[in-house]
Formats: structure tokens, C-alpha cells, sequence
């Protein structure tokens, strides 16, 4: 059986709905997951300029790689999610930690600023480490 402890000696992170460590006990496989973006199924950006909307498509994308590795968003202990403006993404970020907690997580969440992404209309890119 599969046991994820949630390790916060502080309170302020779970408004975010991450965790400052987990510790994962019992599993017997470790899915480690290329960043995901907002971009269609050749490759292609999607919602330009919505960085909002990118986050909701990178998470998408991300639940259909772990589904192809028969997880789900459940399985995840760590997430990093790089950004190109960071104001956006933190008014942006309610709806992560409500699509995580929906998901019974609070996986530990590096956030990232950067200059640019591979395409530059990608404003968010999020790799996922996932434990089954």
C-alpha cells in the first residue's frame, strides 16, 4: 500500500494547496514526466496570451500522460512549474490548488520565473513526478 506523508513544519503553504515534502512509502513505480504546456496534440500552442487558460491545458495534458502510465493526477508527490510571468501565474494559481485538492493532493510544488519557453507563446510549463 501506497502511503504519502505530508511533511509542513509551517501552515502558510496549504492556501496553495502544495506541500513543503512528501515521503512516499510502499510504491513500486516512479513516473517522472517531461514538462507539460499548452499545446494541442501536434505540438501546436494553445489560448496565447491566457495564462489561466495554459495552466487548466498543461494540467490536461499532464493527466493524459499519466494516464497513458495508468496513474491519475492522485499519484502525483511533485510537481515543478516554470512561468514566464509570474504575476500572472500567481493570480492564476487558485484553481491549481483547487484541481489538486480535488485530487486528494498536496504534492511539493517548486515555482519557477523564466525568460521563455521553447515556443514563445508558452507561458507555463509543470513536470510532475507521479508514484504508483
Amino acid at each position: 500500500m501506497i502511503e504519502n506523508r505530508k511533511v509542513n513544519p509551517w501552515e502558510w503553504q496549504n492556501a496553495f494547496g502544495f506541500s513543503q515534502a512528501i515521503e512516499t512509502k510502499g510504491h513500486t513505480r516512479v513516473l517522472r514526466c517531461s514538462g507539460q504546456t499548452s499545446t494541442d496534440g501536434n505540438g501546436a500552442p494553445l489560448h496565447v496570451g491566457d495564462m489561466t487558460a495554459q495552466i487548466g491545458q498543461a494540467f490536461d495534458n499532464l493527466e493524459t500522460v499519466l494516464k497513458a502510465a495508468d496513474m491519475t493526477l492522485s499519484n502525483v508527490v511533485r510537481l515543478t512549474v516554470n512561468v514566464t510571468d509570474m504575476d500572472a501565474a500567481l493570480a492564476s494559481f487558485g484553481p491549481v490548488a483547487e484541481r489538486l485538492g480535488a485530487a486528494g493532493i498536496q504534492p511539493a510544488v517548486t515555482l519557477l520565473g523564466v525568460t521563455r519557453l521553447f515556443a514563445p507563446e508558452l507561458m507555463v510549463e509543470i513536470e510532475a513526478e507521479a508514484v504508483a
